[in-house]
């Protein structure tokens, strides 16, 4: 991380000029901090950043879905006005039949006066079926209004909750860059010496306090997971999924993005997943949240390792205590220890399938 810690103090005068939405402005770093404080308080920068974009990425899928609603809506509204024009026109013939051949004698009367009675019952009959069609086509008329009145309805509630969540994903957007901002502002104010440090330490993973989470058993326990060669065979689509990560290896962090040239965290897992055949959900939190758990010393390649307590990052398990991941901003996707962020646990999403025979 020193080059993308250096690259990033670099630019940071030039980036605090960009035009963003107001945050809470980061403290100047306090000379006299430890190494490991300011090591904590970048990652706490990081994952405020992550949870925003996290945010923002659960609202584009909605706003994506929204979008495909609102087009389907809108081709329904469309075949129901040419149904109703339709209708509309047929109603126009009936009625301008009825008025050619109505007649001031009752049908009782015309049946008495007819020169050929058997005639005239036949006509009544043709008249009656096209009294029945009469009705048949007003009945489908009246439907059919009521049916594009509540489409049109349902298109402009639709609409509505599109440009709402459109407005929604704008504010999320500035929040993030507005994170970003002040992840800037703190790398721009450190020395030399300490972005050295900081970039070190990283390197041996978490801070202490926060390597593991309070939950206690073997399913914390990372010295039993993959960490000693003891892998659980991946699946076939595990080991695809896999591929394609690890074929991403040095391509950008960039929030919101899901490839192919840049991705961030929940984007990367759930495009290879994409790509080895199983649709995952697309955020850090909803693949925590919706897919299998499974025990850190039951861990398979494929598998998804999440942490932080509120679910904010993601990585995936490739094997011997290694993930793949896009870290955060600034950075690459790269391998990492399993380790190297505190660990809320894992989930499998080919949980049905079986290992690939060796």
């Amino acid at each position: 991380m020193s080059g993308v810690l250096l690259r990033l103090a670099c630019t940071a005068a030039v980036a605090a000029q960009a035009v963003l939405a107001p945050a809470p402005a980061a403290a100047a770093p306090d000379p006299h901090r430890s190494v490991a404080q300011l090591l904590t308080e970048l990652q706490q920068l990081y994952r405020e950043a992550e949870q925003a974009t996290e945010t923002y990425d659960a609202t584009d899928v909605r706003l994506r879905q929204q979008q495909a609603e609102v087009a389907r809506l809108d081709g329904e509204l469309a075949r129901a006005r040419l149904a109703l024009r339709t209708g509309r026109a047929d109603a126009g013939r009936l009625a301008r039949q009825q008025y050619q051949s109505s007649s001031d004698f009752s049908p009782y009367l015309q049946l008495l006066l007819a020169r050929d009675p058997q005639h005239a019952l036949d006509e009544g009959h043709v008249v009656g079926q096209l009294a029945r069609e009469r009705a048949d086509t007003v009945h489908r008329l009246a439907v059919a209004e009521r049916h594009k009145d509540q489409l049109a309805r349902a298109a402009r509630r639709a609409l509505d909750t599109r440009l709402s969540l459109t407005e929604q994903q704008r504010r999320q957007r500035d929040d993030v860059r507005a994170r970003l901002a002040g992840v800037e502002r703190l790398l721009a104010g450190l020395t030399p010496d300490q972005l050295g440090a900081v970039a070190r330490l990283e390197q041996t993973g978490a801070p202490g306090p926060e390597r593991n989470l309070s939950a206690p058993g073997p399913e914390r326990d990372l010295s039993a997971s993959g960490a000693r060669g003891d892998d659980r065979p991946p699946s076939g689509e595990g080991m695809r999924a896999v591929s394609y990560a690890l074929a991403q290896i040095g391509k950008p962090y960039q929030w919101g993005a899901v490839g192919p040239q840049s991705y961030d965290c929940s984007g990367l897992t759930s495009e290879a997943w994409q790509h080895a055949g199983t649709a995952i959900p697309r955020t850090s939190q909803e693949q925590w949240d919706q897919l299998p758990k499974v025990p850190l010393n039951r861990l398979r390649p494929g598998d998804l390792i999440v942490y932080f307590p509120a679910a904010t990052h993601v990585a995936m398990y490739v094997g011997a205590g290694k993930v793949v991941q896009a870290p955060r901003p600034g950075d690459r996707v790269k391998l990492s220890p399993l380790a190297s962020l505190p660990v809320l646990g894992a989930v499998r999403p080919d949980v049905d399938q079986s290992p690939e025979a060796g």
